[in-house]
């Protein structure tokens, strides 16, 4: 076996190594060590010494104060297994504060204002749901427009989407077209669209002061002059059984608005104005020539006038100078091509418009608005040998030239051919 001086075994028998080693595993030289959260035990006490130790070491002191501490806490403690529900002590303050409005429910109920945010942003972010979902919209908000107030705070909440959420204003103004014919409330203050005119014409009364403003009062000007034009294109006025006609009050109002812009003519009002030209430039001409006025040539009149000034930016400029362009081209439009029946090449200028493309033997392209189109066309038929008699009545090739012997290079290797084929078989 091993000493206590941790010399070499001796060399005894196997019988006494196996008993040195089952002696040196089962009965170590020292005791184990205590665990680090045990009080230490004295190596010469027993295991009954060693477990009255832990327990007196403090332990067993604070157990039995927790013991004593519960206890005065289920003799005083006012809760009840009897009750019919468990509610916190906190509880009661804390729906205080939610529901500090008196109402019920987890939310406070929707108010008008929230209801048409949530079509314009739904309209905003998808605006080709518009057909499918106005119907939707319009029921909707006629079950909460019920009296005077409300309808004119559904005027002023469409009225200030439209002219401040970036790229509403168009489908701002269809939403305002077809309001004005589905709202049923009328009261004796005016329908809809005559409480959204009149809403109109309280920034159209302030667009001298407006033009001349600070950056942010011109900015919101121009956004309500572009929506008033988008509303022009698409607010319709049924006037008796005849076909729905456009506000011409708003006609006379865009006229101003625009001199108004041509007054003070800093880069931004005339960004406004050019950008309103091209919107509608070409249906309020049209409109303007219907009734024999001349209101479009001065507005154009008024843009040179500023162009020799040259008090604009470059930029601008060059954009005034694209917009009279474009007007004298007739606002970009094409003319309407004749009927089909009536067509010429005189009249319609897309009358060769479908006809195929050809090319000669040099490969110039032409087509049937050629003038030599007719000589071209026969040249081609020449050098295909394209004539009609080479298809019979039903449908099918004749094959006219089945006879004809072969070119002696395609006969030559066609014989060359064969007798590489017979070799091959041998």
């Amino acid at each position: 076996m091993y000493n206590n001086n941790n010399s070499t075994p001796s060399s005894s028998s196997s019988s006494e190594t196996g008993d040195s080693v089952r002696s040196s595993v089962f009965n170590p030289s020292e005791p184990l060590r205590q665990p680090r959260t045990y009080p230490p035990v004295a190596e010469s006490s027993s295991e009954s010494q060693g477990f009255s130790t832990f327990f007196n070491s403090g332990y067993l002191n604070s157990s039995s104060t927790a013991l004593k501490s519960s206890d005065s806490l289920v003799k005083n403690s006012k809760l009840s297994a009897a009750a019919p529900e468990f509610v916190p002590s906190a509880y009661a303050s804390y729906q205080n504060d939610v529901y500090s409005d008196g109402s019920e429910g987890c939310y406070a109920e929707a108010s008008l204002a929230d209801l048409v945010q949530d079509f314009v942003s739904h309209l905003t972010t998808s605006p080709g749901s518009f057909e499918v979902e106005i119907d939707y919209i319009t029921d909707t908000l006629n079950s909460w427009v019920t009296t005077e107030e409300t309808l004119q705070e559904l005027v002023e909440l469409i009225y200030t989407q439209s002219t401040s959420v970036p790229n509403f204003s168009y489908t701002g103004a269809r939403l305002c077209n077809h309001l004005s014919h589905c709202i049923s409330l009328s009261p004796s203050s005016g329908n809809f669209r005559q409480l959204l005119l009149q809403r109109c014409r309280t920034e159209y009364e302030q667009r001298d002061q407006a033009v001349k403003g600070d950056e942010t009062t011109q900015k919101k000007y121009h956004s309500y002059v572009l929506f008033l034009g988008e509303l022009y294109l698409n607010l319709e006025v049924k006037r008796g059984k005849g076909a729905p006609e456009r506000a011409v009050v708003l006609l006379g109002a865009l006229k101003d608005l625009l001199n108004a812009l041509f007054s003070h003519p800093d880069d931004p009002n005339l960004i406004c104005a050019v950008k309103l030209l091209k919107l509608s430039g070409s249906i309020l001409e049209d409109t303007w020539k219907e009734k024999g006025k001349s209101d479009m040539d001065e507005i154009i009149k008024k843009i040179e006038e500023i162009l020799l000034d040259a008090r604009c930016s470059r930029d601008v400029r060059q954009m005034l100078l694209k917009l009279v362009e474009l007007r004298s081209s007739n606002w970009g439009r094409v003319y309407t091509a004749a009927l089909s029946n009536d067509a010429t090449p005189d009249n319609d200028p897309n009358y060769f418009m479908n006809e195929p493309t050809f090319y000669t033997a040099d490969g110039t392209p032409f087509t049937a608005a050629d003038p030599e189109y007719s000589e071209k066309y026969q040249e081609i038929l020449d050098r295909e040998d394209y004539f009609p008699d080479t298809y019979e009545e039903n449908g099918n090739e004749s094959f006219c030239g089945e006879d004809d012997e072969m070119d002696p290079e395609i006969e030559e290797a066609f014989e060359r051919f064969c007798m590489e084929s017979e070799m091959k078989g041998k």
